[in-house]
């Protein structure tokens, strides 16, 4: 049997970390990802907005280093759990199990630069004469 998935996309929303009752680091999220075609009637693309959870150091590098906005890549499974609600409704949830996540944009792309990041911009200057 094989349950492999990739999906990318961006975060709708900043991580969320939580810590189980035996203290094992866990993160979720919610990514949009794009449909590969577009809407007949309106001519524009529509996305899907796909539940992923992370375990134990991903979770934490997820929560690290992801917010809303960032592109991100997740090679994981798929997981389809059951659940009953407070009231009693008995509800089904699809969502990512995450193996890995991977960066799939450019920090700069997606959050201005900050002072103290220790990176500044580097003017264009005359150096003079370069040694070779």
């Amino acid at each position: 049997m094989l349950n492999k998935i990739f999906i990318m996309g961006r975060l709708v929303a900043d991580p969320e970390l939580r810590y189980t009752p035996s203290n094992i680091p866990t993160a979720s999220f919610r990514l949009a990802v794009d449909r590969d075609f577009k809407d007949r009637e309106t001519g524009e693309r529509k996305a899907d907005f796909i539940n992923v959870v992370a375990w134990r150091s991903t979770a934490e590098f997820v929560a690290r280093n992801f917010s809303k906005g960032r592109m991100a890549v997740v090679d994981g499974r798929l997981q389809i759990r059951d659940y009953t609600t407070k009231d009693g409704t008995r509800r089904t949830i699809a969502e990512v199990v995450a193996d890995n996540v991977y960066f799939a944009d450019s920090k700069r792309e997606t959050a201005p630069e900050r002072p103290g990041d220790g990176f500044h911009e580097v003017e264009d200057e005359d150096d003079g004469e370069l040694p070779f």
